[in-house]
């Protein structure tokens, strides 16, 4: 049973995005380890504990990064900090024990491809709730792992990337039982050449549509230990206006795009640091997004308020007109869950326990609406619905994955945010503080990337795109259609399996 749990793990590593080495199609080990787990143990128990182990060992060598801005940033010891990803890897390796008891379960009542397809269907729902529940930390999922490879994801503008997880994990399971049945061989080729021949059908026919709208992303690479020292803040904004007035020389953009609480400081006070900014976007007549911390007074007699993490839309005139305030915030790290009861502050310094935003709406500009996804907002489908759903033509991620260090997690951490692109067919302009920085086209393809750690621009015309995908239409129907047919599907054989029982006694 170890070598099963090693199989999984491995497959684990090297099938999510690492910095050593990356292939995709290793991931399909992680389900079929984690099945035949299930499907080899004597009991339930053994089957959910050996199921926990490849989880959590899995998870930990994808959360290793954490260490980084729990101990480096959030200033605790290396003994707080070590356990961090073990401990979250053990919560989220619960979902894996229990894909493996489901698979024991499954296993002692049906067989072949009926056995497959309900793989895939409990696949799809655990990593649903994997995204919902305490929160939701869908960072795990199935079918980013092949983000590098795009022809292999377009499934997810149909299912989206839980479905498509369902469908990879379906596949793995019937790669799995392919020498014992037949029908489980067949369902395997069916499943590889409906996957690719979609995938390249769809890649060479799709109109990313008319590249016509100039836009410029500015990686500033500013040392996250130091852009919270207000002694570095004129550093900070002259950097960022430098290397934004050499892009506009350049390419004449329409809108730069600057990163996260790029501006580390209030910029909706009227400070130098402001109209620096106002003067830049009037002077260049270029507008331009720009995050920052940001407050609003609910009580002034108590001098009361609350603070929000915040993307500003500066227009070419020089007006801050609209912003967007981030919606899902990051557990520990924008606020303190239990903080009464937790003994440490949260990572994030110089401000306070952030405020989630409600009902933001698309930054428009110049017609084009511009859907805002701040952070690890771009690893929840909903989100990016939501912001289609409102309008967005164009998806914009601005992030500061300055916090993970040279670890795996910015590469799939943009693995994750590729698959919005895909499933809401959107062209996505992705800023981060210290990369990766990228375009990505509707089909998930890397159409312009940034080099990690080095200060510099990246310029291309994208296309604001109004039609919806199949997967955007259905989004609804398909998550109550998997819940649905999964409890369906383990009631009826919890209940055949009784009825069974009962005739035979």
């Amino acid at each position: 049973m170890l070598k099963l749990v090693l199989l999984a793990t491995v497959g684990a590593w090297i099938g999510f995005s690492n910095p050593l080495f990356h292939f995709p199609p290793a991931v399909l080990a992680f389900p079929l380890g984690l099945a035949w787990i299930g499907l080899r143990a004597t009991s339930g128990p053994k089957a959910f504990r050996f199921g926990w182990l490849a989880g959590t060992l899995a998870a930990t060598g994808c959360f290793y990064w954490m260490v980084i801005p729990v101990q480096i940033y959030g200033g605790l010891p290396w003994f707080v900090a070590l356990p961090c990803p073990a401990l979250l890897a053990a919560f989220i390796g619960l979902y894996f024990g229990l894909f493996s008891l489901s698979m024991h379960f499954a296993g002692k009542r049906i067989d072949g491809v009926p056995l497959c397809l309900l793989a895939g269907f409990s696949w799809t729902a655990m990593e649903m709730l994997m995204g919902t529940v305490l929160s939701g930390f869908p960072w795990l999922n199935l079918a980013s792992a092949f983000s590098a490879w795009p022809a292999f994801v377009q499934g997810a503008s149909v299912v989206g990337a839980y479905g498509l997880s369902g469908v990879f994990a379906t596949l793995a399971v019937a790669v799995l039982l392919y020498s014992t049945y037949r029908s489980a061989l067949a369902l395997a080729v069916g499943l590889a050449a409906l996957i690719a021949g979609f995938g390249f059908y769809r890649t060479a026919t799709f109109d990313v549509g008319d590249q016509d709208y100039m836009v410029t992303i500015v990686q500033g690479n500013v040392d996250q230990g130091l852009k919270w020292n207000t002694t570095y803040q004129a550093d900070t904004v002259k950097k960022y206006a430098q290397l934004s007035l050499e892009a506009v020389s350049k390419e004449s953009p329409t809108l730069l795009v600057w990163p996260e609480t790029a501006m580390p400081f209030y910029l909706q006070e009227d400070t130098g640091y402001r109209k620096a900014l106002e003067l830049l976007a009037n002077d260049t007549g270029t507008a331009i997004i720009a995050g920052s911390p940001a407050y609003k007074v609910v009580d002034a007699k108590t001098r009361k308020y609350v603070l929000y993490n915040r993307a500003w839309l500066i227009d070419s005139s020089g007006h801050m007109t609209q912003s967007y305030d981030k919606e899902h915030l990051v557990p520990f790290g924008e606020y303190m869950p239990l903080e009464k009861w937790v003994p440490f502050k949260k990572l994030v310094q110089a401000v306070g326990n952030f405020r989630p935003g409600e009902d933001n709406r698309p930054l428009k500009l110049n017609g084009v609406a511009l859907g805002m996804l701040i952070c690890y907002e771009a690893i929840f489908p909903e989100l990016a619905q939501q912001q289609v759903e409102r309008g967005a033509s164009v998806l914009v991620n601005i992030s500061n994955d300055a916090w993970f260090g040279n670890t795996s997690a910015p590469g799939q951490h943009l693995d994750l945010a590729v698959m919005r692109a895909v499933e809401q067919g959107r062209w996505l302009v992705r800023s981060t503080n210290t990369g990766i920085s990228a375009f990505v086209d509707p089909l998930g393809r890397l159409a312009g990337v940034t080099r990690q750690f080095e200060a510099g621009t990246l310029s291309m015309k994208i296309a604001a795109i109004q039609a919806k995908t199949v997967y955007h239409a259905l989004r609804d129907w398909l998550n109550v259609f998997v819940y649905v047919m999964t409890a369906a599907a383990f009631g009826y054989l919890a209940f055949a399996s009784r009825r069974k029982k009962g005739t035979v006694e």
